[in-house]
């Protein structure tokens, strides 16, 4: 006899037969704008660290990208098949009944897998039982870190342009920004600015490399830079290195806690979500040492308990693979980045290759038009193509007018269709 409950199915009622509760939010259809009218004034139920909040730019191109059935090169997710291997793995876990709740910081094979992974590839020894927490994604790895270690007036520094959550995470902290500029075309920075931004404030500089939006893989000799500048000022470095695997032309990715003086001080974000294209399962992980990692799993646990217990385990599975199939990652990547660039190019975009990640950022500012986001909603509702304006990664829009951001984590005739549309369109 089978031990499962048996659930009723849900009710076919019809809206219009739903009972009415005389409350505008509750009875209108979810996203209705009169819903919004009716509370647009009650701003004393808007906390103060959101006041400055908007929607997200990346995710509202994608929107509007569904909305005008416009190719989606802005939001950074595949539109081809995850891997198979990594799909059966999940569904064996669920049929394995791997379904409640794990261990808040993550089921112990999984951290055992990651310990594996790090040691395999970087020869960092981590202790999965006091060093790992799993999380749910690196977007909350990034938030749980800072909310663990970073104390209200505290000073953060952030390289410009930046991938656009940073900001927002610092503002929930309460710390304060001190930006420091990636030029193009390498997106290098200025060694003299950056120690200028560090200060006796100074709490932690958050490093994004491979970086998002540009491309820039940073260089030993700058993540030893940076780092003797931490050590210097007794600061922390935060990392968020998802695109780790996804590199081009001979550049090496190089983690910051490898670099002698930094495995205490270091703070490794990373997921599952690019390297094995599953976006939306959401599981992550932060590297850190005893002391840090007891903070970040504090607050972890109180946001969000735990990540999905059979992706964890199929998480297992994917950190099994041999450097076969990174190797093969960064080729396949680098194929789309030159379909991409070309296509770009023959509709007269300027493009600043990247290096790493998969993102083109491109200077607009020959086409003429006042700014990036008129730029952009031009592109996708006249020639079909959606991108993310530049300004959504800097602090003043001014910075990014001239600047338009693509994807290229597409199928090939994901990437020819939109070279395609914008060849006509320009």
């Amino acid at each position: 006899m089978s031990q499962s409950l048996s659930l009723p199915r849900p009710s076919a009622q019809a809206a219009s037969e739903r009972p009415v509760s005389g409350d505008p939010i509750a009875d209108s259809p979810r996203g209705s704008e009169s819903v919004v009218r009716a509370y647009s004034g009650r701003s004393q139920f808007r906390s103060a660290r959101t006041a400055e909040f908007t929607e997200s730019v990346i995710r509202e191109m994608s929107r509007l990208a569904m909305k005008h059935n416009a190719v989606n090169l802005a939001q950074g997710f595949p539109d081809f098949p995850a891997p198979a291997f990594l799909k059966q793995a999940a569904a064996d876990a669920i049929a394995a009944e791997f379904n409640q709740y794990p261990i808040t910081w993550g089921v112990p094979a999984f951290r055992d897998a990651i310990a594996r992974k790090y040691k395999a590839v970087y020869d960092l020894d981590i202790d999965p039982a006091r060093e790992i927490t799993v999380v749910c994604g690196s977007t909350e790895g990034m938030i749980a870190s800072l909310l663990a270690t970073v104390n209200e007036g505290d000073e953060v520094i952030v390289f410009e342009p930046y991938y656009e959550n940073y900001h927002p995470d610092l503002q929930l902290c309460g710390a304060s920004r001190k930006l420091v500029t990636l030029t193009p075309p390498d997106w290098t920075f200025d060694r003299e600015e950056l120690r200028r931004a560090f200060s006796s404030k100074t709490k932690a500089i958050i490093l994004n490399t491979p970086n998002n939006p540009t491309g820039r893989v940073f260089t030993r000799a700058e993540i030893e830079f940076i780092a003797n500048l931490c050590i210097e000022h007794d600061a922390l470095c935060i990392t968020d290195e998802i695109y780790e695997h996804i590199v081009y032309d001979g550049n090496v990715h190089v983690p910051v806690m490898t670099i002698p003086g930094m495995r205490q001080r270091a703070v490794l974000v990373n997921s599952m979500s690019k390297t094995y294209s599953v976006t939306g399962w959401r599981v992550g992980w932060v590297l850190a040492a005893p002391d840090l990692t007891d903070s970040i799993r504090k607050v972890h646990d109180f946001l969000t308990v735990g990540a999905a217990t059979p992706l964890q385990h199929a998480g297992i599975t994917a950190l099994a693979a041999d450097s076969a199939f990174y190797d093969h990652l960064s080729i396949e990547y680098g194929a789309r980045r030159q379909l991409l660039t070309d296509g770009l190019e023959a509709a007269g975009f300027e493009c600043f290759r990247p290096r790493g990640a998969y993102y083109v950022m491109t200077n607009i500012e020959k086409f003429g038009f006042a700014n990036d986001v008129e730029f952009v909603r031009h592109l996708i509702e006249h020639a079909g193509v959606a991108a993310v304006p530049g300004s959504s990664f800097f602090s003043r829009p001014e910075l990014g007018k001239n600047y338009v951001r693509f994807c290229f984590c597409k199928k090939p005739e994901t990437l020819a269709a939109a070279s395609e549309r914008l060849r006509k369109a320009f």
